[in-house]
């Protein structure tokens, strides 16, 4: 043990050859990931569904009066009454709507003609039909 401690402690002789030095290589940054997409792609959405309050106006499922609003930025706020607002999100994709409560998603068929809205949400535990029509008077939500 002490002979070990003797030769770490030692000084390289004199003699030693210097040491070479190794060019240094151009160092390259790494290429950075390319940051996650902050929205889904709903830029092929049709035309007046984004950025626009709507209300049920007839559904099997959906209390009538209920707001829907499809941001731009991909969340999907639904809100009934006074009660807190529910936010999922929504994206269009292959001219599919998808829209996700609760981290479920639901494909949804979308028509929109002459300022209505009908949506076939295409649940588990079957289709929900709902039909809204815009809602000028409700200011856009905000996302908190």
């Amino acid at each position: 043990m002490l002979l070990l401690v003797a030769l770490a402690c030692a000084t390289p002789p004199a003699t030693a050859p210097p040491a070479t030095e190794t060019p240094a290589s151009p160092t390259v940054p790494p290429t950075p990931a390319p940051a996650p997409s902050a929205s889904p792609d709903v830029g092929e959405a049709p035309a007046g569904l984004v950025d626009r309050v709507w209300e049920v106006t007839q559904s099997d499922g959906v209390a009538e009066g209920t707001l829907y609003t499809f941001l731009s930025d991909g969340t999907l706020v639904i809100r009934h009454g006074e009660d807190p607002p529910g936010v999922g999100s929504w994206a269009w994709a292959d001219g599919q709507l998808t829209m996700t409560e609760e981290g479920v998603p639901y494909p949804t068929d979308v028509t929109l003609q002459n300022d209505q809205l009908s949506l076939v949400s295409h649940n588990p535990g079957g289709e929900l039909h709902v039909t809204l029509a815009p809602a000028p008077d409700e200011p856009l939500p905000t996302r908190e």
